[in-house]
């Protein structure tokens, strides 16, 4: 491909999406907090620079981001430098009439372990604190603040919107 083909390609939802007809945003917020709720599974991608990798994990949804325990992993690679992260949950294809999943890009942080804030995520998840003390290492606690979602859910055309839809959580609300 030459870089303008590229282009064209990489552009080609930017321009579908600008014709589109939207959802509401109070509407597409609680149609894509029921499927986060729905689902405890994503594939997280990390990197920095030529090092890149996509990790399938657990998550829990709760205070607007995505919370992960994790013993660790080359996930860390990437994190250590580049707090810039993507995940996708997503539903087994079944055909063009019932796709469903999201795309999340977003900033990653790692919690201190045993600060207020673990101790709170490990509550949400139902872990008990003295559980995790008592690990040969330490769990490490990523929490992930959406910035942009993409969410395709063939369900919308019945609702009368595409069925690809983009939110800003920057503009929430908006």
């Amino acid at each position: 491909m030459t870089h303008e083909e590229y282009q064209s390609a990489a552009n080609h939802w930017l321009e579908k999406d600008a014709a589109s007809k939207k959802m509401p945003a109070d509407r597409l917020w609680t149609a894509i907090e029921e499927y986060v709720r729905a689902n405890n599974t994503c594939a997280l991608a990390t990197g920095s620079g030529s090092f890149i990798r996509c990790t399938p994990i657990e998550y829990a949804w709760h205070d607007g981001a995505f919370w992960m325990f994790s013993e660790g992993g080359q996930k860390f690679v990437g994190l250590e430098d580049n707090k810039n992260v993507c995940l996708a949950i997503y539903d087994r294809y079944d055909g063009f009439g019932k796709l469903k999943g999201l795309q999340v890009s977003g900033k990653a942080e790692i919690i201190e372990p045993f600060s207020p804030e673990y101790i709170h995520a490990a509550g949400c998840k139902k872990i008990p604190v003295d559980a995790l003390r008592k690990l040969p290492f330490i769990m490490n606690l990523i929490k992930i603040r959406p910035g942009e979602i993409e969410f395709l859910n063939s369900d919308f055309k019945e609702e009368g919107y595409d069925s690809r839809q983009h939110y800003d959580c920057c503009r929430k609300g908006k």
